[in-house]
């Protein structure tokens, strides 16, 4: 039976995803530092919850070891676990973009080392890491979420040609606006979030969001973009750069 270990996985995309592949029929761990709803989780799905801040190499380790021990096996690592913090640049304290640092980049890096002895040990296995569409197209007022999200992208194709020879596929999903605690996020001293500011974009749900991980899991393609406004974003910015950046600077030239 294939395995899967999630991180934030007590809710939003993660949870979503938790929800699909424990449908199909494969065993699901998932980690997080919200206690109750991991555990909340794993008592509706029947599936394994694990503490886990991505920032603590040790945390990851303990999981990883205690689900393998469990399962055999480690089919797909999906890192999911993320955080945003909407403003203008000079809003977002340095702190805080700190923590999106440490928890968008450097808890996918520690997952990929924490994980690469499982999947190797697994053949056919994959690492799935979530990015965003503000990793193919930088957004204003998510400046340094933006650069964490070009840099899981950057990694991942990295990866996915370095990995080769392990036997691993990498892959990475590109949400749009997906309806997740995320879009509820703003900055210290801000009543405003990224809600507020996305006016008439659309928001795709987490089950949509959910199919495009369980694409990656077993596609060929290196990215998935989850949604229309997405895909639309992305060939915007590979064929018509000038327009794009002409139009974001507008949006902000006042």
């Amino acid at each position: 039976m294939r395995s899967i270990f999630i991180t934030g996985g007590a809710s939003g995309i993660g949870l979503a995803a938790a929800k699909r592949f424990s449908r199909e029929g494969w065993i699901v761990g998932i980690g997080d530092i919200d206690e109750k709803g991991r555990r909340r989780a794993a008592e509706e799905l029947n599936i394994m919850s694990f503490p886990l801040d991505v920032r603590d190499r040790v945390q990851w380790q303990s999981a990883l070891e205690a689900f393998v021990g469990r399962t055999g096996r480690l089919d797909v690592l999906l890192n999911n676990a993320g955080i945003a913090r909407y403003g203008m640049f000079e809003e977002v304290t340095p702190d805080e973009s700190d923590l999106q640092i440490d928890i968008n980049v450097k808890g996918v890096v520690n997952g990929a080392y924490s994980a690469l002895p499982h999947l190797k040990a697994t053949p056919g296995s994959r690492l799935v890491n979530v990015a965003s569409v503000a990793g193919i197209v930088g957004s204003p007022g998510l400046a340094v979420y933006s650069a964490t999200k070009h840099a899981v992208r950057g990694l991942t194709e990295a990866l996915d040609a370095e990995w080769t020879r392990h036997g691993i596929d990498v892959t990475c999903v590109m949400p749009f606006f997906v309806e997740t605690p995320i879009l509820d996020a703003g900055s210290v001293g801000s009543n405003r979030t990224i809600r507020d500011s996305i006016g008439n974009s659309p928001v795709y749900t987490v089950d949509e969001a959910a199919e495009m991980v369980w694409q990656a899991a077993h596609g060929r393609d290196r990215e998935y973009i989850v949604g229309k406004a997405g895909r639309q974003a992305s060939f915007a910015r590979r064929f018509m750069p000038g327009r794009l950046r002409k139009r974001l600077k507008a949006a902000f030239a006042s």
